[in-house]
């Protein structure tokens, strides 16, 4: 009896196998996984490879009839880029330089007019601090005061916020209208040359380098100056 029970297995030990035996089938099996992930990335590249395999090397055959005719026009063709440095058009056009001085003119303007009502306002608001302190108005008349000093200045405040968002406005409205203007231009200038794109370049912009052959700014800058002084403006 007491060998009996020596030889038994203790239950650790009895789960323990299985256990292991589970463990390595699941190791196996992820492995397996791991191996068909891989498998689908290669395919996925192979088939990315291809892909522009297609687009490149295939470029200048003859589209199918079947294809769109935007398609059919873009085989086989360089494309003509070019580009504005959008900073030094906003510097050296005649035009800009004119919004901008008006822009500015109405600005200042406004806030000096502001600021004079403000003086006007504070100055009075201090007489009547003074006036206050040293009792020499009665407590009805102060309060009548206090309310009107109030009222202006709730009314230089709404005032001052219509004066911002009036500028505001000019502002956005002169750049509508530049941009109107200079679009309208290109689109007169591009007929000569048939550039399919010109792009907008300035410091910090999306377009973080650019060849300096395809600068076309001095050109345009020039052209449009002598348009808008032809217009007598």
């Amino acid at each position: 009896m007491q060998e009996e029970e020596t030889n038994k297995p203790e239950p650790s030990q009895a789960v323990e196998k299985p256990f292991l035996k589970e463990n390595q089938v699941q190791m196996k099996e992820g492995k397996k996984n791991i191996f068909q992930g891989h498998l689908v990335i290669e395919l996925i590249l192979l088939l990315g490879l291809a892909v522009l395999y297609v687009l490149f090397f295939t470029q200048k055959k003859t589209a199918e009839p079947g294809a769109s005719l935007a398609f059919q026009k873009s085989v086989g063709k360089s494309v003509r880029v070019v580009f504005i440095n959008v900073d030094t058009l906003n510097s050296q056009y005649i035009y800009v330089k004119k919004l901008k001085t008006d822009l500015e003119a109405t600005g200042k303007r406004l806030e000096a007019e502001i600021l004079s009502e403000q003086a006007a306002f504070e100055k009075e608001a201090t007489n009547f601090q003074k006036q206050a302190a040293a009792n020499a108005i009665p407590d009805d008349k102060a309060k009548i005061i206090y309310d009107a000093l109030m009222k202006k200045q709730q009314a230089l405040a709404e005032k001052k916020e219509r004066y911002t968002q009036q500028v505001a406005e000019k502002e956005q409205a002169m750049h509508l209208t530049l941009l109107d203007t200079v679009t309208n231009f290109l689109k007169r200038y591009n007929r000569a040359y048939k550039f399919d794109y010109i792009l907008g370049y300035a410091n910090a912009g999306q377009i973080l380098l650019a060849t300096d052959t395809l600068d076309i700014t001095a050109d345009v800058v020039k052209e449009l100056n002598k348009e808008y002084k032809g217009n007598g403006k």
